[in-house]
């Protein structure tokens, strides 16, 4: 598979300390969440931010990218995606921590939806874990698979998880967000969850300032207060 790439935000302070990696939804690119990172550089000015495109042209939606196939037709399809297109991304990440010269326990996957997918099933089978995984409306690929996230902290730990969904999302149910959480809790991940109330199949203003509060606690910066 080829190597991805994407969009870039450097560190407000000039040096990188750690590492924010937005992973989009199907049919996006990277531009759909680079935007975000600029939302947070007040309360993470030491974080790069990436955005990669994801591998493969999307075949719904020609002008966009997506991680994995989506026919609907499949039920194991979800599973085959994840496991096919953790690869590329493990590399990318690799390499984007060497380029950034970031430790890899300050890196955070954000996903949105097929990008939470692949956050949450890469970043819980990475060789150490990252010091955050943030998944706005999406799902936990293979629940009972658990017995692979094996991605532990210096410390041993696994890494912190927070989900975050919105109550009337039509393309992923809301449902998604409380069977996920359950099974990570079930396998020993920590997992925090927001509920958004009134928002569909996206990020809204509470979502935003929940996930950056999150990464910012994640890498151990005192907690921002919402503007």
């Amino acid at each position: 598979m080829a190597p991805i790439d994407g969009p870039r935000l450097p560190a407000r302070s000039r040096q990188a300390r750690q590492l924010v990696v937005f992973l989009h939804g199907y049919g996006a690119d990277g531009n759909d969440l680079i935007e975000i990172g600029r939302q947070w550089q007040a309360w993470l000015p030491d974080a790069a931010f990436v955005a990669p495109h994801a591998p493969e042209r999307c075949t719904q939606a020609p002008t966009g990218r997506q991680w994995f196939p989506l026919t609907m037709r499949d039920p194991a399809e979800r599973w085959t995606g994840v496991v096919a297109a953790r690869p590329a991304l493990d590399a990318f990440l690799d390499a984007e921590l060497a380029r950034t010269g970031v430790d890899d326990g300050k890196l955070a996957l954000v996903g949105f939806s097929q990008g939470t997918m692949m956050a949450l099933h890469t970043g819980l089978r990475r060789r150490r874990a990252p010091a955050a995984i943030l998944g706005y409306s999406g799902t936990l690929v293979g629940p009972e698979h658990l017995g692979e996230a094996t991605a532990r902290s210096a410390a041993g730990r696994p890494p912190p998880v927070l989900l975050v969904h919105g109550d009337r999302d039509d393309v992923i149910p809301v449902d998604a967000l409380f069977d996920a959480a359950e099974s990570l809790g079930k396998a020993e991940i920590p997992a925090q969850w927001h509920l958004s109330f009134g928002v569909a199949h996206g990020i809204d203003g509470s979502g935003l300032t929940h996930g950056g509060q999150f990464l910012a606690q994640s890498f151990g910066r005192p907690t921002p207060q919402a503007r």
